[in-house]
């Protein structure tokens, strides 16, 4: 009997307890009836109606500026023209945020045959806007013997800096006189 009194207990515990959890999570329900009329079916909209009714949370702040900043993306007029003007050779390293492109090491054009002569190019964004002193321009030549043995790096001057500028700076005027009158 005691056995069968057992049962009969565990059942009805477990009955009363299963109400009890359902009542509570009831209790606790987010379910509000609304009118269809008054909440905006657009989900931007309903964003920005909770926010401005003051409902809902955020994690984190809201001003605080969090990752990196990319003040040279490839909607910058700059950024774009360079990458236009340097095309006939590959980059080996380009950081938008760092406001920095380098281009790999391509043929100099050397004016015998016992030497090779290579070139590489660095631009430094200073600015993003489209002006003179937006750019600072190196050219650094490697001089080598005997296949790539005995090699020799130099940072040089030369008027190739003057002129990549300069094309790079006609390009991103172009480029943003374009954007504009698109807008």
């Amino acid at each position: 009997m005691n056995k069968i009194f057992s049962h009969q207990f565990f059942k009805l515990s477990s009955i009363a307890l299963l109400s009890l959890f359902l009542l509570y999570l009831n209790s606790c329900s987010m379910f509000r009836p609304v009118d269809a009329r008054k909440i905006p079916p657009n989900a931007s909209d309903r964003v920005k109606k909770n926010q401005e009714e003051g409902r809902g949370f955020r994690l984190g702040s809201v001003n605080k500026k969090s990752g990196g900043t990319f003040d040279f993306a490839s909607s910058n007029d700059l950024w774009r023209a360079t990458i236009d003007t340097l095309d006939f050779v590959p980059f080996s390293n380009a950081s938008y945020s760092g406001g920095i492109l380098i281009t790999d090491w391509f043929d100099g054009e050397s004016n015998t045959k016992s030497e090779k002569r290579d070139l590489k190019i660095t631009v430094r964004f200073l600015t993003n806007e489209v002006r003179a002193d937006a750019l600072d321009i190196n050219i650094h030549e490697r001089r080598c013997k005997d296949n790539f043995i005995n090699c020799n790096i130099k940072e040089i001057k030369s008027k190739l800096e003057s002129e990549i500028k300069i094309a790079i700076l006609k390009r991103a005027a172009y480029l943003k006189t374009d954007r504009l009158k698109k807008k």
